[in-house]
């Protein structure tokens, strides 16, 4: 696995040297679950986002609206 060489506050090495208390076998596996779940809340704050701006064109575009009325009719509700 690559390394990577990055400085840290006395409290943030003070935590990550925590990491046997926290049920982490090293300081690494606590390094790499704190980046992944960043990586997934950064990743759905963008999905929500993105959801929130199309959900702002849609409520402005009136002729999108009409279509999407008419593309669902003779849908099951």
């Amino acid at each position: 696995m690559p390394e990577v060489e990055f400085n840290l506050t006395d409290e943030q090495l003070e935590f990550l040297n925590q990491f046997a208390k926290l049920g982490y076998p090293d300081r690494s596996s606590l390094v790499r679950e704190a980046i992944e779940r960043f990586r997934s809340d950064f990743q759905q704050n963008r999905l929500d986002e993105s959801a929130k701006l199309y959900a702002e064109v849609y409520a402005e575009d009136h002729d999108l609206q009409q279509l999407t009325r008419q593309a669902m009719e003779g849908w099951p509700e």
